[in-house]
């Protein structure tokens, strides 16, 4: 068997978007800008990014009250979209559109009396945002 692999491979384009939303903020407020999670999987582009003045945070309490946050790719739950809505967050949301449609089918079939199973990493942002919603 014979197995060819794509060259060059890159992002897909719900991580493209994620860094170009980071790239736009920072051209458009400037630094500091809050993003939570790293946007990908990739240490070059985060660490041009932190060099551009993005501040990459685990936890939404790490985002000073009024300033700007992004949620990365991997989208986030119900529960922080509240809490940045609470503490007046300028929140910019840079969740994948595949990853949207996945939480809104989750909760979809929650509505409907379905169970649902996940399977995934633990405690990965993917899937932390996705039981969230």
């Amino acid at each position: 068997m014979k197995i060819l692999l794509a060259n060059p491979r890159g992002f897909c384009a719900g991580v493209d978007r994620a860094i170009e939303i980071v790239d736009h903020a920072l051209d458009a407020f400037g630094a500091p800008i809050y993003v939570r999670h790293e946007v990908v999987h990739n240490r070059f582009v985060v660490e041009n990014l932190k060099q551009r003045g993005a501040i990459f945070v685990d936890e939404l309490q790490e985002v000073p009250d009024g300033d700007t946050v992004i949620f990365s790719a991997h989208g986030v739950s119900q529960t922080v979209k509240n809490e940045a809505e609470n503490r007046d967050l300028r929140v910019f949301d840079a969740t994948c559109p595949l990853v949207t449609k996945v939480h809104l089918q989750v909760a979809r079939h929650c509505q409907n009396g379905f169970e649902v199973i996940l399977l995934g990493h633990k405690g990965h942002p993917e899937v932390e945002g996705t039981m969230g919603q």
